[in-house]
């Protein structure tokens, strides 16, 4: 993937002067992440008790579980359209690997619904993290930065997969009318556009309808005891350290009480009590002590966040400056993630050679085997080796003007791709060297075997349209963008890209029953999804903040600007769909 691409996309958003505006702009765009305040006191349960009871009947939600995950995809897929979404390949899988470990490790539910999870990131610095409904779960970059452990990100994660496995967003939103769920899905998406304006933000919370929704939204005390247990159960079912779950409620109790004016984000939809962490801290007394060594992935992508959540040339200064004082640092994993997030660093400044130089050296350091007589064992990897080779290939992409460097990277994606199959990042890199290095008709076949794997990918649809523009094929060129478009939620676009399909002067008789199909399938959706929000049309937030429909995916003017892929530093990035990370060995 091309990091000029990337570094178009992505650029600090933070404003010191405005932070604190910010701060409440970023909470009413999360509003959806809060659970209901549930008012009906539940009994605290035994700390040994396997299976925690829901609250409330879960049977008589208004909400179902595919409603649920509708109005989850909706508002994700309007997310992955702001320039906040953090959609790095090694940052995305982690968070999978790590989220997919511990839903494994969920002590079997008594028919709650399955979901399947989707784990991702947001660039903010604020300390926050939140559940969609659905199973969408994010994490904002600073609260993967304040972690200092895996347990203490794992913590986090396991008490939204608690929330998520109890249904508590469900049960609230199932309490109001249907034709509710539309403006309040509106209003959700509205503070996320608000984001980068301050002053319309706090129109949103300081509006009476802005406000009431809030309260309806607040996590409740009884919510949140529930997901503590949940979220402790499955730590301890996954093998972390369930103390990290304390340490990490005090860090922030740390901070409440260092910057009252500026109250981390996640207490503020998390509301944090001394009751809760003393019944936590009772239900650790009951435990045996485990002490569990962190994989050396936790610290590479803790680096790489660090790297990218301020793009600036301020905020890379910065992070320079961080990154240099933790080399003089005694543990080998501290100087790996500082070497490794130097090579990042290198990268973002487009210095390919530092980039290199200094990804050598993350390797040689985990590789170092102990000095004689240390204390010191080798670093546990997790999918560190895969970061280390999708970082090596993103190096060698983006240095398509060096026909010797791509050919370089050819050879590394084919060997890397077969040692990590599941990496979709190696595999988006590894076709985009064929596609540079003039082999589309090789990157075609590769591609489409991954589709046949991984049908709801729009980033594969979108390289495999470069490959065949590269190929001349135009026809099947627009098919492809169509489809990439379609997934992503641009269906106007996606009719319009089947519209030049069908224009196209190699379209064949296949071909046009293809579009043909394709353009009854997706003239339906666009009437079901026309008939679904006519009525919502202009939804006032407040005063003079309205939720405008979600805008349909444009093609771009330039023909060598179609597709996120696209060769030119002017061109726009479309966003696209982020898969699954793969396992952690």
């Amino acid at each position: 993937m091309s990091a000029a691409v990337r570094t178009n996309r992505y650029h600090s958003t933070v404003n010191a002067p405005h932070f604190p505006r910010r701060l409440v702009a970023v909470a009413a765009a999360l509003l959806i992440a809060a659970p209901a305040a549930m008012t009906a006191p539940q009994p605290l349960a035994p700390a040994n008790v396997p299976n925690l009871p829901s609250l409330g009947d879960t049977s008589r939600e208004a909400l179902s579980p595919v409603t649920e995950r509708k109005l989850g995809e909706e508002i994700m897929r309007d997310i992955r359209f702001d320039r906040d979404y953090l959609d790095d390949p090694p940052i995305i899988e982690y968070l999978n690997a790590l989220g997919n470990n511990l839903v494994a490790a969920r002590p079997g539910s008594r028919g709650e619904a399955n979901y399947d999870y989707f784990f991702f990131c947001v660039r903010d610095p604020m300390l926050n993290a939140f559940a969609l409904p659905g199973g969408f779960i994010g994490v904002h970059s600073g609260l993967l930065l304040a972690a200092q452990t895996e347990s203490e990100l794992a913590s986090v994660l396991s008490h939204e997969i608690g929330h998520v496995a109890q249904r508590h967003i469900a049960r609230q939103l199932g309490e109001q009318k249907t034709d509710a769920l539309i403006p309040l899905a509106a209003m959700v998406l509205a503070a996320l556009a608000a984001k980068s304006n301050p002053d319309a933000a706090m129109g949103v919370m300081m509006g009476g309808q802005g406000l009431a929704i809030q309260r309806q939204l607040n996590f409740g005390r009884d919510a949140e005891r529930e997901a503590d247990r949940i979220g402790f159960q499955i730590m301890g079912a996954a093998g972390y350290e369930t103390n990290g779950m304390v340490a990490f409620f005090q860090r922030l109790q740390v901070a409440t009480r260092n910057y009252s004016d500026l109250v981390p984000a996640y207490l503020q939809s998390h509301p944090l009590t001394t009751e809760r962490i003393a019944d936590i801290q009772a239900r650790i007394r009951e435990q045996p002590y485990r002490q569990r060594v962190d994989a050396l992935d936790f610290f590479l992508v803790r680096a790489r966040a660090r790297v990218l959540q301020d793009t600036s040339s301020k905020g890379l200064a910065e992070t320079e400056e961080f990154l240099r004082n933790q080399l003089q640092q005694p543990s080998r994993h501290q100087i790996a993630s500082a070497q490794y997030g130097m090579a990042i660093l290198a990268l973002k400044r487009r210095d390919y050679a530092g980039a290199q130089s200094w990804l050598d050296k993350t390797a040689a350091t985990i590789e170092r085997p102990p000095a004689p007589g240390a204390f010191s064992s080798p670093l546990p990897k997790g999918v560190a080796d895969s970061v280390l080779a999708y970082t090596s290939l993103e190096i060698k992409v983006d240095q398509e003007d060096k026909p010797a460097v791509i050919a370089q990277a050819i050879r590394e994606g084919e060997v890397a791709h077969a040692k990590f199959p599941l990496s979709r990042g190696i595999v988006w890199q590894y076709a985009d060297a064929l596609i540079k290095g003039g082999k589309p008709e090789q990157a075609e076949r590769f591609l489409r075997d991954q589709l046949q794997m991984y049908r709801s990918e729009p980033e594969l649809q979108d390289l495999l349209a470069q490959a065949y523009s590269k190929m001349g094929k135009i026809a099947l060129q627009h098919i492809a963008l169509a489809e990439s478009y379609a997934l992503l939620g641009g269906t106007q676009a996606a009719l319009d890209q089947l519209v030049l399909a069908r224009k196209a002067p190699d379209a064949s008789f296949y071909e046009h029953a293809v579009i043909d199909a394709r353009e009854r399938e997706w003239q339906a959706k666009r009437r079901e999804a026309l008939g679904e929000k006519g009525k919502d049309k202009g939804f006032a937030v407040s005063g003079s903040v309205k939720a405008a429909p979600a805008q349909e995916m444009q093609e771009p003017a330039d023909p060598s600007c179609r597709g996120m892929l696209a060769d030119s530093p002017r061109c726009a990035a479309v966003p696209r769909q982020t898969p699954w990370g793969q396992q952690r060995r």
